[in-house]
């Protein structure tokens, strides 16, 4: 299931959830959530199919909130789907019941950690974890056909973890997606383009799916 509903405490069900995280869960995060749905739509088919769950927060989330009208443009850009977006700040139960956290930024990612919940080993910035994702043989990981998206994606966040100590950021920038929040559409665009670019190996490793041409 590709909703933002479902139960349950990270790998304890038959679901993968995936919480994407920024500062005001009105720009970076939505972006992030809606282009992961819509990727997931592209290689599954059924949105039903699966078991991996979708979300995100903000740090300082502006509950209630919608998206940012310029981020609802990228969304369209991309063909996906900004319909219902609420915004949220992000909870404890959020990050307790979370498989996968992808942050925008490294400070992001230190504000979940310090959270507790033993998210340090499922919490990465987006480009962190495509880095990581990128060194990894998919042939290690099981087959989604056989085992399941879930089993999969469990194992890939175990691989990224073991090797995060052994592939670091080229520089402390490269791990960053910077907030577009104010910016003109432009500005927005590029930042849209950047989340795509990092989610398509993501969402390929996931699956073990690639994009549809």
């Amino acid at each position: 299931m590709i909703a933002p509903e479902g139960r349950g405490i990270a790998g304890q069900d038959h679901t993968f959830r995936i919480l994407h995280v920024s500062t005001g869960n009105v720009c970076r995060s939505p972006i992030t959530e809606r282009l992961t749905r819509h990727a997931l739509v592209d290689r599954l088919g059924d949105p039903l199919s699966g078991g991996l769950i979708v979300e995100s927060a903000g740090t300082w989330g502006h509950e209630g909130a919608p998206m940012e009208a310029n981020a609802e443009v990228v969304l369209a850009d991309f063909g996906a789907d900004a319909t219902g977006f609420v915004g949220r700040e992000l909870l404890d139960e959020h990050v307790i019941r979370a498989d996968l956290v992808l942050t925008a930024t490294r400070d992001h990612r230190a504000q979940v950690i310090s959270m507790g919940h033993s998210a340090g080993l499922r919490t990465f910035t987006l480009k962190e974890f495509t880095r990581l994702v990128r060194a990894i043989d998919p042939a290690t990981l099981p087959d989604a056909r056989e085992e399941g998206v879930v089993e999969r994606a469990r194992a890939l966040v175990r691989a990224a973890a073991a090797l995060r100590g052994w592939l670091l950021a080229p520089t402390a920038e490269a791990d960053e997606v910077y907030d577009p929040y104010g910016a003109p559409i432009t500005f927005f665009r590029s930042v849209g383009d950047e989340i795509s670019q990092a989610l398509d190996p993501v969402v390929t490793a996931l699956t073990g799916v690639s994009a549809p041409h």
